[in-house]
């Protein structure tokens, strides 16, 4: 990429940039505390080897109890929603995610602008 003076390159391309998915699970009605924990060790072994498998990048719970938040290393949503959908949550319709594309910081690409001189 060619160094633009003006940082508007790299700032149109990397507005369009997704590098990550951000999923933030939620429990479903179906995920009761009676359900819940029968499933729970398949649910971390199979969210480990996503882990493993590069897939998966940081996960999180959520402080209020109300389910789990993943930064996956995929690019594509599609790609993400169909990781969770096969988990064991997913296959009990236990838990939903909202799915976030997320990119490079790119108003930083303002500070990339030469000053006058």
């Amino acid at each position: 990429m060619p160094n633009d003076p003006t940082g508007a390159t790299e700032i149109k391309a990397a507005q369009t940039l997704t590098t990550k998915v951000l999923a933030i699970g939620t429990w479903t009605a179906k995920a009761t505390p009676d359900t819940r924990p029968p499933i729970m060790p398949s649910e971390a072994r199979d969210t480990m080897r996503l882990m493993l498998a590069g897939k998966i990048d940081q996960w999180f719970a959520k402080i209020d109890g109300s389910g789990a938040v993943f930064l996956m290393n995929v690019t594509n949503p599609a790609e993400a929603h169909a990781l969770l959908e096969a988990l064991p949550l997913g296959k009990a319709d236990m838990m939903t995610f909202e799915l976030i594309p997320v990119g490079p910081l790119w108003p930083l690409g303002l500070l990339l602008r030469e000053p006058a001189k």
